[in-house]
């Protein structure tokens, strides 16, 4: 009886979410109703182990004591206030972003996408300052940095961008890591270059040191911002708090979100002083950016990932989850390559991908396709040697019943 009201209860969830939803999400059949660490429940109890982590946002892992504790209390003074007026939170965490980042200014928002609209419109605001024909940014092919006007427009993977053409004018797409492609596609009308250190939705694609240096200095001698999307690879994923400190490059604006607010909507974008000139009050604004509850949040955040030590546990579990991976491949044929960094990483497949991350889930593992054939992991911050035996145990299983199919 008991599991019949289950099943009813699961049934309904789904039905109703199709009658009144915009369906714009290709869901998994999965209702989930608790987490706890790098665990998630569904409705009828069934158990699984989450290496997507909400798509890199619970880089803590699901209910944190410590985020709970604070989220309680804040909620309790202060949920909301207009930006017209300051309140304790934002400007220590922006003192403590400026800090690991090495940036000067930060602008703070409630996602990725709207952080790269507001880094967008900063490169923009810098050079028509200049020549009124200096609008034009420079980004990736492949890449993916969200799905407003701005954001669509400089993502360079034509299957989000097709269904709304024409989009915003002034965008030109490179192959990553063709230094002569860059150098020829920037030039004086060039307002910026935008950069994914690591392609996420692209597949795990990793900017070389090279070209991430090239691209700062043809952006220096042509007077455009360098901007790096971190949204997926900032605070602590690859076991840095920016991907590009092992690069030893800095950009004149950085853009940050995902994990940032614990679980709760908060992006940000950060800037140098010169760049960050740009703005002027009335120029650029939001509404739920930078609430005293998010804000409150994300400096807890931090401290966490500063008190438990994450970003080393990101690098020492993101080497062994790595080598556990290469293993795989010498064994089944079908993984064609592994790659990745920290806790950011994918096997490409020789077949399509979806089909195998379906039956993971079945099999209590949460994996993640994308770019068709790539199997894309972000487990938790907080994933230890046990889990990771534990998921690859899985793959192996999958692999081996792939193979057979």
């Amino acid at each position: 009886m008991a599991q019949a009201k289950l099943r009813k209860k699961k049934t309904n969830v789904v039905e109703t979410e199709k009658q009144h939803l915009i369906q714009t999400y290709a869901r998994y059949d999965l209702i989930v109703a608790r987490g706890k660490g790098c665990w998630v429940w569904d409705t009828d109890g069934k158990k699984y182990l989450d290496f997507v982590s909400g798509l890199a946002v619970n880089a803590l892992g699901y209910s944190h004591p410590r985020l709970v504790k604070v989220i309680r209390e804040q909620a309790g003074k202060l949920i909301h206030v207009s930006n017209l007026f300051y309140h304790e939170y934002q400007s220590p965490l922006a003192a403590a972003l400026k800090k690991i980042t090495g940036m000067d200014r930060v602008f703070f928002c409630n996602s990725g996408t709207e952080a790269v609209e507001g880094a967008l419109k900063m490169a923009r605001a810098h050079g028509v300052k200049i020549n009124k024909n200096k609008y034009e940014v420079v980004a990736l092919e492949n890449s993916f940095h969200g799905r407003s006007f701005g954001a669509l427009s400089a993502t360079g993977n034509i299957k989000y961008r097709e269904p709304f053409e024409p989009l915003v004018p002034g965008f030109k797409f490179v192959r990553m890591n063709d230094m002569a492609a860059l150098q020829a596609s920037v030039n004086g009308n060039t307002c910026g270059i935008l950069l994914e250190p690591i392609q996420g939705e692209g597949g795990i694609f990793e900017i070389t040191r090279e070209y991430l240096r090239a691209a700062s200095a043809v952006a220096k001698k042509h007077n455009a911002l360098l901007i790096i999307d971190e949204i997926q690879t900032g605070l602590g994923r690859t076991g840095d708090y920016l991907a590009t400190h092992a690069f030893d490059v800095k950009p004149d604006i950085v853009v940050l979100a995902k994990p940032i607010g614990g679980g709760l909507p908060l992006g940000s974008f950060l800037a140098r002083e010169e760049a960050a000139a740009n703005f002027v009050p009335g120029m650029h604004g939001s509404t739920f950016g930078g609430g005293p509850l998010a804000c409150r949040v994300a400096l807890e955040f931090l401290a966490v990932l500063k008190d438990e030590k994450i970003l080393q546990n990101t690098r020492k579990m993101g080497t062994y989850f790595k080598k556990r991976l290469e293993q795989l491949q010498k064994k089944h044929s079908m993984i064609l390559s592994v790659r990745g960094r920290g806790l950011m990483l994918a096997v490409e497949l020789d077949r399509p991908s979806k089909p195998i991350v379906i039956r993971g889930l079945e099999r209590g593992l949460i994996l993640n396709s994308t770019h068709e054939t790539v199997i894309r992991f972000l487990p938790p911050l907080i994933v230890d040697k046990k889990l990771i035996d534990q998921a690859c145990k899985i793959l192996d299983s999958l692999f081996t019943e792939a193979a057979a199919r």
